[in-house]
């Protein structure tokens, strides 16, 4: 599904609704599947499979032992944030061999979430170049796994060093509010981003 590049324009009417397009990026394990079927409302479109035992030499899953399945293709889901803004999620496979679908999934987008698992922090690092090396808009969102360390958001900045204007949140990907929380920070960066772009 193709979804225009639509820049955020206020003087639209509530009669006509803005589709807007994010990805939903990160890491092996980082919890993009789970984040876009928390906030869709619709049933999610998955494209997972089980981890086979002749994959695990490439797919690491320290860290993440627990993990059975990963995406091969992308998750799509879709949230109406208000009467005259509806999201398309797009989240892509986060393994390296299937990096040549990002820029397809990339096409219109209007920003991104590159989601975050401190405990593999520099999994991160590809999409935080591939968003900052495009000019699209991104917000990264630090999902706070269950008993792991909980780190401040500036140490997290820091640590991707990642420009001052860039969002960094922590959230949990399981929870709808937490989630939206996410998307909401993403779009309003983009504004500002698209903003900036239109006075220059």
């Amino acid at each position: 599904m193709a979804v225009a590049r639509t820049e955020l324009r206020p003087e639209l009417s509530a009669k006509e609704p803005v589709a807007l397009k994010l990805l939903v990026a990160g890491g092996f394990g980082a919890g993009k599947t789970t984040l876009v079927g928390a906030v869709s409302e619709i049933r999610p479109l998955r494209t997972e499979e089980s981890l086979s035992e002749a994959g695990r030499p490439v797919d690491s899953t320290v860290g993440v032992e627990g993990k059975r399945t990963t995406t091969v293709a992308m998750d799509f889901g879709r949230i109406t944030l208000r009467e005259n803004l509806v999201l398309y999620l797009f989240g892509t496979p986060g393994q390296d061999r299937f990096w040549f679908l990002w820029d397809e999934l990339a096409q219109g987008a209007l920003g991104a979430v590159v989601l975050a698992d401190t405990r593999r922090l520099a999994d991160c690092f590809a999409a935080v170049d591939y968003f900052e090396q495009r000019g699209i808009p991104f917000a990264v969102a630090v999902n706070c796994f269950e008993g792991a360390e909980l780190h401040d958001p500036q140490h997290v900045r820091e640590a991707l060093d990642i420009d001052s204007g860039v969002p960094v949140v922590l959230c949990d990907a399981r929870e709808r509010d937490s989630a939206k929380n996410v998307l909401i920070s993403v779009v309003e960066h983009a504004a500002k981003v698209a903003a900036g772009r239109r006075t220059v």
